[in-house]
């Protein structure tokens, strides 16, 4: 298969997963009367002060969120070249400006890097993957220890699925965190690489990270993390009081655990979003569009809002700066 043909596969395979989810939105949640009424009915009781208290927390979190990335940041490029915090701030939200319209957000890359000198850029494309790869362990290692507890209490597979499900989360586990705090195989398999080798002045970076640097990175990972799932929870917390913490935080680690497989264009990730929250979380409850409002509002707030400020800072950029 030709690049261009396997470009093309992707876009149809994006597109064909924004309609099943549009589709099933409609269908099976909008569409269902008994859906609508049970929504009417809970929001019923909902006052305004509990409604505006939870809005503001939710937005105080999400600047709480970003600030934690922008220190993630700073810390993961004080070796390439000194910035301010707050000129860390500016390229993350920068790079959520870049995100939002670009393939799995891979525009965020670009829009931070160029706040780095022009000659450190691709080494901060490299140091930021080591900050991404430390989200996506917190995200992996916690939703693989919570689908075992989903398929435990829900599922309820047969004895040796139910073995063989436990032995693989702990596995992807295992192999997540040995692979993080041992980055430098990594590069070394990278080296190993013929057409790369050339290269690895650039990606060498992310082999001189030590462990206690690595693990520093982790806590804000682990810091975001339980920031945005706080969110999640008080949002649906103030819809649906009667689910109760443990079991929504569990729900919302598999959540993103399932969520982070999915390849997806944020513009149309809402959707796809909204799918995969009400299938996982109909084993609770039936205020399906409960759980849509409160995933849907989420993103809005923890990615949209942030993209529409970014976009002050696009501005500062330089682009063609031959002194940097």
């Amino acid at each position: 298969m030709t690049a261009r043909a396997k470009k093309l596969l992707s876009y149809l395979l994006k597109f064909g997963i924004l309609v099943f989810a549009a589709w099933y939105i409609y269908q099976r949640i909008l569409k269902n009367h008994d859906n609508i009424v049970n929504f009417e009915r809970l929001v019923a009781h909902v006052t305004y002060n509990k409604v505006l208290f939870t809005l503001i927390a939710v937005v105080l979190l999400m600047v709480v969120n970003w600030v934690l990335e922008s220190l993630k940041w700073w810390h993961l490029t004080r070796r390439l070249s000194p910035m301010s915090v707050w000129k860390a701030i500016e390229a993350v939200f920068c790079g959520l400006t870049w995100a939002v319209f670009t393939p799995n957000r891979i525009g965020e890359y670009g829009g931070r890097v160029m706040f780095l000198p022009n000659r450190k850029r691709i080494h901060g494309v490299f140091a930021m993957a080591v900050g991404s790869f430390g989200q996506n362990v917190i995200t992996n290692v916690l939703g693989a220890a919570a689908s075992v507890w989903f398929l435990y209490t829900f599922i309820q597979p047969k004895d040796w699925i139910m073995v063989g499900a436990t032995v693989v989360a702990a596995v992807v586990m295992a192999t997540m965190l040995t692979f993080y705090f041992n980055i430098q195989w990594m590069v070394s398999l990278l080296n190993r690489v013929k057409f790369l080798h050339k290269y690895h002045r650039f990606f060498d970076i992310m082999g001189t990270y030590k462990t206690t640097q690595l693990l520093n990175i982790m806590w804000f990972c682990l810091a975001r993390f339980i920031t945005f799932t706080f969110q999640y929870y008080l949002i649906i917390h103030l819809l649906i009081p009667q689910i109760p913490l443990y079991q929504m935080s569990l729900l919302m680690f598999v959540f993103f655990f399932v969520q982070s497989a999915i390849p997806s264009l944020d513009l149309i990730d809402i959707g796809v979003r909204g799918v995969i929250s009400v299938r996982i979380f109909s084993y609770v409850t039936n205020q399906h569009i409960a759980i849509l409002v409160a995933f849907s509002l989420i993103y809005i707030t923890n990615m949209i809002i942030p993209a529409v400020l970014g976009s002050i800072f696009v501005f500062k950029l330089k682009f063609f700066d031959r002194n940097s």
